[in-house]
């Protein structure tokens, strides 16, 4: 099925260009996005050759954007630690009604609404670095004071690179971003620790990294694939009495896998509490 055009309101321009900004950027081209209507702004930008020769314009600083360009939306993909200094540039976009969509963490909508003037339309999303492979998965903030139309040219921004969700509350995206936006870190640290395991088990050491990074990234696709919970795809690698149930006896105990993850996840969502707090 193919997917939408996405049609623009006016020119984007995406304000940081690393890897969820670059894969965001392929990821509108490939949906319709008109290349010359992008303008992106990076002050060292790296790999984005094919994107410039199809007619993307690459700027290093926001002096250089065309003095009457009104664009219809901003990205702001660039780290948080750096929007203190570059969001009151963009006070002109927000006063002329550019909608500005972060995909930054900590910071807060009120926050940016500040820095831009206090006029702003924002919108705050929280992607997953699968993104870079169109496998993402992006939640956004539903504000009720933002008209349906922009909510949905946002969704249809972020649904380029993978799949998209929708939150009513604020604070709720410091947990999605604990869950979805460190998830991949977890999962990979799980290969780490598959590969150790085996290695403890004596089998060879180029094999057990090979065992756990193919198992891991096999079972995740059978996942994407397949209509049955989790819990289901689970119980049928399992047989009574077998070796796996041995396993999961130890990973579902009481101070097993469950109680880690509740604790890991808890961590991680104070954690972005904090960074919005300015901590």
């Amino acid at each position: 099925m193919t997917e939408a055009k996405i049609v623009l309101p006016g020119p984007l321009v995406l304000v940081g260009c690393g890897k969820m900004g670059g894969a965001l950027l392929r990821g509108w081209l490939a949906r319709g996005v008109p290349a010359r209507d992008v303008f992106v702004i990076d002050p060292a930008p790296r790999d984005l050759e094919d994107v410039q020769a199809r007619g993307v314009t690459i700027l290093t600083a926001f002096a250089q954007l065309p003095v009457q360009l009104k664009p219809g939306i901003v990205l702001l993909a660039i780290k948080p630690q750096f929007m203190d200094e570059a969001l009151p540039d963009y006070r002109r976009f927000a006063d002329a009604g550019a909608v500005f969509l972060s995909i930054a963490a900590g910071k807060t909508v009120a926050y940016l609404k500040d820095k831009l003037g206090g006029k702003a339309t924002v919108i705050r999303s929280m992607p997953n670095t699968p993104a870079a492979v169109g496998r993402g998965m992006t939640v956004i903030l539903r504000d009720p004071k933002v008209p349906a139309t922009t909510l949905e040219l946002c969704g249809q921004l972020l649904s380029a690179v993978g799949e998209i969700g929708w939150i009513d509350q604020e604070d709720q995206i410091n947990a999605v971003t604990a869950v979805s936006g460190g998830g991949p870190a977890y999962v990979f640290l799980l290969i780490e620790c598959l590969a150790e395991a085996a290695r403890q088990m004596g089998l060879p050491e180029e094999l057990c990294m090979k065992l756990a990074r193919e198992t891991v990234t096999g079972s995740g696709e059978l996942a994407h694939r397949s209509s049955e919970s989790a819990t289901r795809l689970r119980e049928a690698v399992m047989s009574p009495k077998g070796t796996t149930l041995e396993a999961i006896k130890v990973l579902m105990a009481p101070d097993g896998l469950q109680p880690l993850m509740n604790k890991a996840i808890a961590a991680a969502t104070n954690r972005g509490r904090e960074i919005a707090e300015g901590r």
